[in-house]
Order: C-alpha cells, then structure tokens, then sequence
C-alpha cells in the first residue's frame, strides 16, 4: 500500500512538473494533471492537500539534488576534481529533471513570488558556501584568481541550459531529444572550458 501511495505522488509531481513548466503555477487546474496522470482529482488533495503544495514539491523534486550537487566542493580538496564533478551533476540534473528544471527557472525569472523562504535560503547559504570554498583555493594558489560568483553563473548557465533551453537546442541539434553521448559531450566541453579557464588545465589533472 505505501508503495503504491509513493508510485501514485511521484506520478502526479512528474505531471505537475510538466504543466507548471508549460503553462506556469497559475494557468495550471489540478483536474488536468489529474487527469494526465490518469487519477481522480481528489487523490491530488489526497497527496499534497492544495496546489500550492504540490508546486512546492515540484520544486522540492529539483532543489534536493541542486542542494546535493554541491557536495564535491565539501569531498575534494582538488579544485578541478570538484568542479568537474560539480559540472557533471548539474548536467544529470538537467537531463534528468527536465521539467522540473524549467520550473525553477520560470520561477527565478519572475522574481521567485512562490520560492518558499526556507528553500530560497538554503539556496543562498549553498552559493554563499561554494564561492567561499572557490575563494580558498584562489588563496591557496590553486587557481587562477576568477569571481568565485560569476564562475558559478557560468556553470549554472552552461548546464542548465540544457533543460531550460531545450527547444531551442533541438531546432541547432536538429534531434527531437538528446542522448547520453549528447550529454557527456557537453559536460566534457564544458569541464574543459571551466578547468583551462581557471588556469588548471585537462592535461595537469589527468598526471595529478
């Protein structure tokens, strides 16, 4: 029974996702993910008790694992070692968090009216943190000497392009969707660009 509760609330927030990403919080009737989801509507309250709730979890479903991609900068002393394995979880996110991707970026563009306070402050604690720990190895040396913020702004906008961009980058690729080689192609080049461009070359690590 618990398994089945659990299959039927990740089902309706991966609808929900999809309807918020398409047509935003407010344009969105519960009745129509319920009906996507092919579940009675009441089973929407019955999980989540209002549609606030539910966009809440939508973002949740994205925020956990934007939170958790940030533990390389906590495991690694290294900095290219963090920063690729950095790169390469925020590239997992936007392959496979799609639409809740989308979502979160709707809601930062328009000024985050629905963020919850507690996530938007973990968020901020999270850069906060990074860009100090960016910061300590620009002191150590062990780094060419770059804005640890707009470093992150440049990784989060190579990465998270891939899902909040995603039309437009079918209409270049000239693929309705991408595949894995897709994606590790992309996280490669951009790994290449972040560690040449803070003075840690692909060669230098690959012998360190």
């Amino acid at each position: 029974m618990a398994k089945i509760r659990e299959r039927n609330r990740e089902l309706i927030i991966q609808v929900a996702s999809e309807f918020f990403a398409d047509k935003g919080f407010a344009a969105t009737k519960t009745i129509d993910i319920a009906n996507s989801a092919g579940l009675p509507k009441a089973n929407i309250y019955y999980y989540f008790k209002t549609k606030q709730n539910l966009y809440r979890s939508v973002l949740e479903s994205i925020i956990e694992p934007l939170l958790q991609s940030s533990a390389p900068f906590h495991e690694n002393d290294d900095p290219a070692t963090a920063l690729e394995e950095y790169i390469r979880a925020k590239i997992r996110i936007s392959q496979t968090h799609p639409h809740a991707s989308k979502v979160f970026a709707s809601e930062i563009m328009h000024g985050a009216p629905h963020l919850p306070e507690d996530i938007s402050a973990q968020m901020l604690e999270q850069a906060q943190q990074m860009c100090e720990r960016i910061q300590s190895w620009i002191d150590q040396g062990l780094m060419t000497a770059v804005p640890p913020q707009h470093l992150l702004f440049t990784i989060w906008a190579s990465t998270q392009t891939y899902a909040d961009f995603d039309w437009q980058i079918s209409q270049v690729t000239g693929k309705e969707k991408l595949d894995q080689d897709d994606y590790d192609q992309a996280a490669d080049l951009i790994v290449k660009l972040v560690l040449n461009g803070c003075g840690i070359s692909t060669a230098e690590k690959e012998t360190a």
